[in-house]
């Protein structure tokens, strides 16, 4: 298998989470090259906006890469959705499907960094990092975290309907290891090409995948609904654009949460 990035593997039982590992290795000094470590059971996992993000061996796939960008962060806005298009290529690639008919079993991303199947959460992403000295690289730590079977216990658990790769409607349960390995390959892939341009570069094919495109949904900011209108994918940038009253109003990530009008 030929990666773009040459990661080093690390692969653990048990970690509260991984994310946290490599964070607390970047804030001591102790990152040299990209890394990519992967545990079997994460007991204290974070999503975005601080959400809890529970997993264990059977349930979930969860990894977190470090990788030091040459870029400073203000030119890395996009990442998190060229990353997303990183875990449906990986998925495709995983289970030898096309993209058409991973769309058609309603396989598709949700801005700015959610994986969705069939309007259910299928895997999340959190980006965290920055540069401890101008003249050191951004290292960015990027965590990962996907459902491998719809779990009724853990939909309970987070209060909304989840779903799993192997739901998908293809003819082999998916191999775990095999998918990081794919992830991690289609990741080295994105980030070389992010480092070397931009955004820009994804936004097409990032709006193929757009599940809201087109649909009418609202902006909500802790909970109080801030804009409704049109989804219309994103733009160079990856900032949303939503359609509203006739003028075309551009949303920068932060904490905004995106959900279709009711």
């Amino acid at each position: 298998m030929n990666m773009a990035i040459n990661w080093i593997l690390e692969r653990v039982e048990e970690s509260t989470s991984t994310n946290e590992d490599l964070m607390s290795r970047w804030r001591a000094g102790l990152l040299w090259e990209p890394v990519a470590r992967m545990a079997l059971k994460q007991t204290s996992g974070r999503g975005r906006m601080g959400r809890a993000w529970v997993s264990g061996p059977d349930t979930a796939l969860t990894f977190s890469v470090a990788y030091p960008f040459k870029k400073g962060i203000q030119d890395l806005s996009g990442l998190s959705l060229a990353c997303g298009l990183a875990v449906v290529k990986g998925i495709a690639s995983a289970t030898n499907t096309s993209k058409e008919d991973l769309q058609k079993m309603g396989l598709g991303l949700k801005w700015p960094n959610d994986i969705l199947l069939n309007q259910k959460k299928l895997a999340g992403m959190l980006i965290e990092g920055g540069r401890l000295k101008t003249e050191e690289p951004t290292w960015l730590i990027i965590g990962i975290g996907i459902n491998l079977n719809s779990n009724s216990n853990i939909s309970a658990q987070i209060g909304r309907e989840i779903a799993g790769v192997n739901d998908l409607a293809i003819s082999t349960p998916i191999n775990a290891d095999l998918l990081w390995l794919e992830l991690l390959k289609e990741l080295g892939a994105v980030i070389v090409d992010f480092e070397n341009s931009s955004f820009k570069k994804f936004q097409t094919e990032w709006n193929d995948w757009d599940v809201y495109k087109n649909k009418m949904c609202q902006i909500h900011q802790q909970d109080k609904l801030e804009l409704e209108g049109t989804a219309k994918g994103v733009d160079e940038n990856g900032c949303l654009l939503i359609e509203s009253s006739g003028t075309l109003k551009k949303i920068i990530s932060g904490d905004v949460s995106l959900r279709i009008a009711e």
